[in-house]
């Protein structure tokens, strides 16, 4: 069979050149590219002839597919699966995969970091200290003590919990499917109203689907403090971020951090996030450390074995 990894997922040529050793001895193509190309003429062109494609975060849809007639498994190297039409593949026997669980301690971490980033003002003040400037009357807050509500548990979730908890916070929590190791881990389940109206800082960990999506709009925004702050690492469509940008201009709540947006970045100059006031925004690097690139590497591959094997 042919296996085509169409984007480089962090690997270096000599680990590409040993996994096509491997596969050569057993009697498998493998082909790699060293470069990352979004454009779906060149991305059909990767995948054309392969019977098992590995890719991670590139949008693939059905005209793409349709081009692709000897496709039959799809080894993603990401946990969401919703830039890949799933129906498309179910429909002609195309198999998908995740790489569920790589990025869990590294989007959690970056989670807390941005916690601590918006409650003390420290990107923004590394660009004062730089233009000459100091603290002002700013006075910070301390995560110690403060009512996070976390809004999904899975495994992200729960290892925000464990973080939050360590940092002496009190953490309350809501998803569609209560697990009792987010209650171990130090959470209580409430009703997402209830979790709204008393957190000091909202934190998404939820898939998208068509329940999530606009999860937090303008109504939830209402619910929220002032003083509350939102994080997002998660999906972006999981928040209207028309209505956070227009929440944050307001003052309905007072700050936001975002990792993820309704399209991947590069963002438009206009974009109505980077003109709001207390808004941090990264360019999709929650799941994007070295530890986190090498386990997904590890399942990835792994998965693809497994399937052969079949």
């Amino acid at each position: 069979m042919k296996i085509s990894c169409i984007e480089p997922l962090g690997i270096n040529q000599q680990q590409f050149e040993e996994l096509k050793k491997e596969f050569a001895s057993k009697g498998h193509a493998f082909e790699y590219y060293m470069d990352r190309q979004e454009q779906s003429d060149i991305v059909v062109e990767r995948m054309r002839d392969a019977e098992v494609v590995v890719v991670s975060n590139i949008k693939i849809n059905s005209e793409m597919l349709s081009q692709c007639p000897k496709l039959r498994y799809l080894s993603v190297a990401f946990t969401g699966l919703d830039h890949i039409d799933l129906a498309y593949c179910s429909n002609h026997g195309i198999e998908v995969q995740n790489a569920a669980g790589y990025s869990t301690t590294a989007v959690s971490e970056l989670t807390l970091g941005l916690m601590l980033d918006l409650m003390r003002r420290i990107t923004l003040f590394d660009g004062s200290i730089r233009h000459g400037e100091g603290r002002g009357a700013f006075l910070g807050s301390e995560l110690r003590g403060k009512t996070i509500g976390v809004i999904g548990t899975g495994a992200i979730g729960i290892a925000t919990i464990r973080l939050l908890h360590a940092f002496g916070c009190h953490v309350i929590a809501f998803s569609r499917h209560e697990r009792s190791e987010a209650i171990t881990a130090g959470a209580t389940y409430v009703s997402k109203e209830e979790l709204l109206k008393r957190s000091d800082i909202v934190t998404l960990h939820v898939p998208l689907t068509e329940e999530t999506r606009h999860l937090i709009g303008e109504k939830e925004l209402q619910l929220m403090k002032p003083t509350a702050l939102l994080v997002n690492t998660a999906r972006g469509p999981v928040m209207d971020i028309e209505a956070v940008a227009e929440a944050l201009q307001a003052g309905t709540i007072a700050g936001a951090a975002t990792d993820v947006y309704e399209k991947e970045p590069p963002l438009p100059c206009d974009h109505p996030l980077l003109h709001a006031p207390n808004c941090i925004c990264l360019p999709h690097v929650g799941f994007a450390t070295r530890e986190a690139f090498d386990i997904r590497a590890d399942i990835v591959f792994n998965h693809v074995r497994d399937w052969l094997a079949k």
